[in-house]
């Protein structure tokens, strides 16, 4: 009798300590779901704002500067830095995603 309930336990034993690293598992994926959701909520509602912003105000600053970039000869870049880089913010990026 003692044989067998000693043998449950080492089973009772080996089975936990298998399905452990399954369940902290489950843990992190909930975690990284939740935070995802906070980025993704976080981006909608504050950041793509913030970038349309940034994306009139670039072409407004760039369409001011023209004259001085024309002058310059570095009409491409101030349009690539003032127009396209916060439009690409804004309209193309993955939704949460802030790289």
């Amino acid at each position: 009798m003692f044989k067998i309930t000693k043998q449950f336990v080492v089973l009772v034993l080996i089975v936990t300590l298998v399905l452990v690293p399954f369940g902290s598992a489950a843990l992190a994926k909930d975690q990284h779901d939740e935070e995802k959701g906070i980025r993704m909520a976080t981006d909608i509602v504050l950041v793509r704002p913030l970038g349309f912003v940034a994306s009139v105000g670039g072409t407004v600053l760039a369409i001011v500067a023209l004259p001085f970039s024309l002058l310059g000869g570095n009409t491409q870049e101030v349009f690539q830095h003032l127009v396209v880089k916060p439009a690409k913010f804004t309209f193309v990026r993955p939704l949460g995603d802030f790289d």
